[in-house]
């Protein structure tokens, strides 16, 4: 696929910005604790399903304390509509221990301390200090890999390598453009009929006729 030029990267990092300059994650949260936790059972499942799952969750175990000595079985039981639902609530009890156990209940926000918490992973390190801290770093989920495929910004396999290639580009405003991105892919750039005829970035698409990411 013919790959953006640099021109173009840069007009499309301002379309990006004017477009999505105040944009932010559609999870509902009202805390660090409740936004980790949020982002962690996002993975492969929608903001929305998660969005009526964390309610219950968050009243029966508000904070990082109750949570780590939760019982799994409710912690399943209330979470099982979610995807991988029995890995995620191990991985969030687990998480919860390690920030009391370490951290004093206080969710750590530094990348590299936040990837020790179970079920945080580099992206969702990335995405909870972009949300929170308003850290300049890119997050590359489906949405984004799809919208960096088709503009021609990244022709990589793999996310990790994607979010290198898009950082290396953009260097700046990551987080408006990682949260753009992602709202971009979701309502517009959509795998499957792509609303072309709403689309902002149409002059710059690289795979109209296909469309296969």
């Amino acid at each position: 696929m013919k790959k953006a030029t640099k021109e173009e990267i840069k007009e499309i990092h301002q379309l990006f910005i004017d477009n999505y300059s105040d944009a932010v994650t559609e999870l509902d949260y009202k805390n660090a604790y409740e936004l980790v936790v949020a982002v962690a059972l996002s993975a492969q499942c929608t903001d929305k399903r998660v969005n009526l799952i964390t309610p219950t969750l968050f009243e029966r175990y508000p904070d990082t304390k109750s949570l780590a000595i939760a019982d799994i079985k409710d912690v399943k039981n209330i979470i099982n509509s979610c995807s991988f639902f029995n890995n995620k609530a191990k991985n969030i009890i687990d998480m919860a221990k390690r920030v009391e156990d370490v951290y004093g209940g206080v969710i750590p926000m530094d990348e590299k301390e936040l990837i020790t918490l179970g079920g945080v992973g580099q992206k969702t390190a990335n995405v909870v200090m972009i949300e929170y801290t308003g850290a300049n770093l890119m997050a590359v989920d489906t949405h984004v890999f799809r919208v960096s495929h088709r503009l021609g910004l990244s022709d990589d396999t793999t996310a990790s390598k994607t979010e290198a290639t898009l950082v290396k580009k953009f260097k700046n405003n990551l987080r408006i453009l990682h949260q753009g991105m992602v709202l971009f892919g979701r309502y517009i750039c959509k795998a499957k009929n792509p609303k072309c005829d709403e689309c902002f970035l149409t002059s710059y698409c690289k795979s109209k006729e296909s469309f296969k990411v």
